[in-house]
């Protein structure tokens, strides 16, 4: 890839303006800053995380990361992906250490998707938050949550302007890739003018898109592939082709090779049959457990049908899960829900 560009980042005074001085302020008098985010961290998660790692040690800033496992092979290209804690003792030593400590959460819209033990992580105060997603559940000391905003990747960047930090050219691989992956490779309707402002400010500093994309979207396993057939094979559209419906479980994963890393990006299929409005994923991949992704073309809110079952996510991309339902079950319920729903939205 190529080096950074010295050409300097423009500004943009209305989306600077909306930052929260609250947050400022704490960045610029803390010595030492934590950093969470959700967990099974997707690209923007992960991207967001790095490139803000780095942002802040350019800063001066001593700066750990926390994530539950190891980086997806899928992401492990990100710059700093080797760099993180896995430990929570860990963390929770690291802020006792002297000089002032700050805890920021990025891309969760819920304190409680934190990690296995949220109400610890949540302890690590002060403990701010900020996030793109309209079904945001406020916790911690302040937030700044913009839905209007691409992806946290986009709001990192914004913020790095009103800190006055320089966005080397790791961090703006790993800021690209948060945009990338969150927009659907600029595709959702959340993508707008200064998004592409800013990603052409990010292939100034070096980014060259080609490698991203051959990384995210050229670099699948022949495991992946096999598990993709299977999933295929469930298709079921409804409601005139509007509605799509595929599904995995732990059988089809062992049968494949596949792991649960090879699941990212499998909605995309259905979605993109021309007639489909929604298309919905359904996941039996932990006993006990069933999640559902959403992903949908702009006429229909997926977040906010997300909400009705208590979860959340963007207009265009929401999920939610069950822990006491089979796929049928959950099948027949969504279905009920997304059919009403579109039917609503035509009347």
């Amino acid at each position: 890839m190529l080096n950074p560009s010295s050409r300097k980042s423009k500004t943009n005074e209305k989306s600077v303006a909306k930052i929260p001085e609250l947050l400022v302020e704490r960045i610029h008098s803390a010595d030492r800053i934590v950093l969470l985010t959700h967990v099974r961290p997707d690209g923007d998660a992960l991207g967001s995380s790095f490139g803000f790692a780095d942002i802040l040690r350019g800063l001066g800033k001593t700066v750990c990361v926390f994530l539950e496992e190891a980086v997806s092979p899928l992401y492990q290209f990100l710059p700093g992906c080797d760099s993180i804690v896995t430990d929570v003792g860990q963390i929770v030593e690291f802020t006792k250490e002297s000089g002032a400590c700050l805890t920021i959460a990025l891309d969760a819209g819920d304190g409680n998707r934190l990690g296995i033990t949220p109400e610890e992580l949540k302890s690590l105060e002060p403990v701010l938050a900020i996030d793109h997603h309209k079904s945001h559940k406020d916790y911690g000391l302040g937030r700044w949550v913009d839905p209007t905003k691409s992806s946290t990747g986009e709001m990192i960047y914004e913020l790095a302007l009103k800190l006055g930090a320089e966005v080397s050219y790791a961090a703006a691989v790993n800021l690209y890739v948060a945009i990338c992956t969150d927009t659907g490779s600029f595709r959702y309707d959340s993508t707008l003018p200064r998004t592409f402002q800013i990603a052409s400010e990010l292939v100034e500093k070096g980014v060259k898109p080609h490698d991203v994309s051959q990384c995210l979207h050229d670099n699948v396993s022949l495991q992946r592939i096999k598990l993709l057939k299977e999933v295929l094979e469930t298709l079921k559209v409804y409601e005139d082709g509007k509605l799509a419906f595929v599904h995995v479980t732990g059988d089809m994963l062992d049968r494949s090779g596949a792991s649960t890393d090879d699941l990212e990006g499998l909605v995309d299929y259905p979605r993109s049959l021309g007639s489909v409005k929604v298309a919905v994923f359904i996941k039996e991949i932990m006993e006990g457990e069933i999640s559902v992704s959403l992903r949908a073309k702009g006429e229909c809110d997926v977040a906010e049908v997300a909400s009705r079952f208590k979860g959340g996510g963007h207009r265009n991309a929401a999920g939610f899960r069950f822990s006491d339902k089979t796929i049928d079950e959950v099948h027949l319920l969504v279905l009920n829900e997304l059919s009403g729903t579109l039917k609503n939205s035509v009347e």
